[in-house]
């Protein structure tokens, strides 16, 4: 067999691999608090983004949710039918771009949301506590990633 050339040395030198294995970690913690709810963690973000988009915008689109989740729109656009079946929201054509479809949270789509958002930040508060007072520059460094990342 061909000697393999790693640029990195070993896997913990290499940022791509580490976040990798962070993120199997925190999908498996969440998956453990999403299920009672009858959720999956992607119908989970889909759900938190109409909830935040709702509070400011009175017309949420699928394109709006997609954006603010930064999510595949067709991807979007199946798991929220799936949300409609469940009952959690309702998908209506827009009044005056026909292209488009109006997302509403039904009131047990707001009823699980909420019960969703307090076990995902209570996983969220015991799985970064480690991170102790490096919680807001490790916040920031996710941020900055994503911003830098977001057209590619």
């Amino acid at each position: 067999m061909k000697d393999i050339e790693f640029k990195f040395k070993r896997p913990n030198e290499s940022p791509g691999y580490l976040l990798g294995q962070l993120t199997m970690l925190w999908q498996r913690k969440l998956k453990k608090v999403l299920d009672p709810l009858n959720l999956t963690q992607t119908q989970f973000v889909l759900l938190a983004a109409l909830g935040w988009l709702s509070k400011t915008n009175k017309v949420v689109t699928q394109i709006d949710i997609a954006n603010q989740s930064n999510s595949d729109r067709m991807m979007v656009s199946k798991v929220l039918r799936t949300l409609q079946d469940k009952k959690f929201i309702s998908r209506q054509e827009h009044q005056t771009d026909t292209r488009a479809k109006v997302i509403k949270m039904t009131n047990e789509g707001a009823e699980v949301l909420q019960k969703a958002l307090t076990a995902v930040e209570n996983a969220d508060i015991d799985f970064f506590s480690v991170l102790g007072n490096k919680l807001s520059s490790f916040n920031q460094n996710m941020i900055d990633l994503t911003e830098q990342n977001k057209d590619e």
